[in-house]
């Protein structure tokens, strides 16, 4: 495996913890916090930098990263404390790390939009005896909807198409200004193992605003696609061969940079967005838990007791701890197969 590609995974999952951990630490400088340490990775130190109050770390386990705010873990009267400023403030902090993962997808995915093309709802192609041309779908016709569904992008369509298998589908398509609705059944295709139903996208050079748009769209189609992944998985219909941690992560990266910039954009794009929902389930420990319990006590304009949260915390922390492990250990002894 070539030098340059590892390294270039290694940026890639490095990337989205800064991301994540920059966006906590800008915010809570602009909330005048005082940030005593920035840190990428965990456990032993390797390189250390001093700045005027916060130092940068570099730690030796590839596994997370985090930012360390005076007041965080003990009680002070500083005003520049975390604990010390009001719920609102606090809120703001702690929600800047998902949503700085959210902008990383949309810039990414935006510049995959500009430099490579936008697939738009617009039909270029109907292969012939498809279920698409059996139906009366024709070249220029655009989807709208499928089965109630709006389609905004290429993606939503796969989507929908694959998620209802060999079912029928009522497709609402645009033609000259007037609204048709087709019925179509698709089909199993055994070379890319999904259902299709034999059409091809209209691709357009977009301008720089239609590919922040789609920037924009692409990243709430991921995020749907997640939340319906995390519902799997809290539905225990989840494959134990499908997951997979920070090994698996590092092992994508590289084979993504291997196909190119692009590719390895939109991979990051994926991860990041995953990385932002997973981080705001309401979980002890992680931001979601945070997120709560400073709604809460905006609400109730009351402090949620500190040793409550404190011992919350403490079990959040472990149990997430425990699963990293697991995971860690299945993505060395039960790698995911790609």
């Amino acid at each position: 495996m070539n030098i340059v590609y590892i390294l270039m995974g290694l940026l890639a999952f490095s990337l989205l913890i800064i991301a994540h951990e920059f966006g906590h630490f800008i915010v809570a400088k602009l909330n005048d916090v005082k940030v005593e340490e920035f840190s990428l990775g965990m456990g032993p130190k390797i390189i250390g930098i001093k700045g005027k109050e916060t130092e940068y770390l570099i730690k030796a386990l590839p596994i997370g990263g985090y930012v360390k705010m005076l007041g965080e873990e003990e009680k002070t009267d500083d005003p520049r404390a975390f604990s010390n400023k009001s719920p609102l403030r606090r809120l703001s902090i702690v929600s800047a790390g998902p949503i700085m993962n959210i902008l990383l997808a949309i810039l990414f995915l935006a510049i995959i939009g500009y430099k490579s093309g936008v697939s738009t709802t617009q039909i270029s192609t109907v292969l012939d005896d498809s279920p698409a041309k059996i139906a009366g779908i024709m070249v220029d016709d655009t989807i709208k909807e499928i089965n109630g569904e709006k389609i905004s992008t290429w993606e939503d369509l796969s989507n929908i198409i694959n998620t209802n298998g060999d079912k029928e589908l009522n497709i609402v398509i645009e033609r000259d200004s007037n609204l048709i609705t087709k019925t179509v059944k698709p089909v199993y295709d055994e070379e890319s193992k999904s259902y299709k139903i034999g059409v091809a996208s209209k691709v357009v050079t977009p301008s720089i605003g239609q590919s922040i748009s789609y920037g924009f769209k692409q990243t709430i189609s991921l995020t749907k696609l997640t939340f319906s992944a995390y519902a799997t998985i809290f539905k225990g219909k989840a494959k134990m061969d499908d997951f997979g941690g920070p090994i698996t992560i590092f092992r994508l990266s590289t084979k993504a940079a291997e196909l190119g910039i692009l590719p390895l954009l939109y991979l990051i794009a994926i991860i990041s967005v995953q990385l932002a929902i997973f981080n705001i389930i309401p979980f002890p420990a992680l931001d979601g838990g945070w997120i709560l319990i400073f709604l809460l006590e905006i609400i109730t304009r009351k402090k949620i007791n500190e040793k409550v949260v404190s011992v919350a915390n403490f079990v959040g922390i472990s149990i997430l701890m425990l699963l990293m492990v697991a995971v860690l250990l299945k993505d060395i002894f039960f790698p995911v197969q790609f």
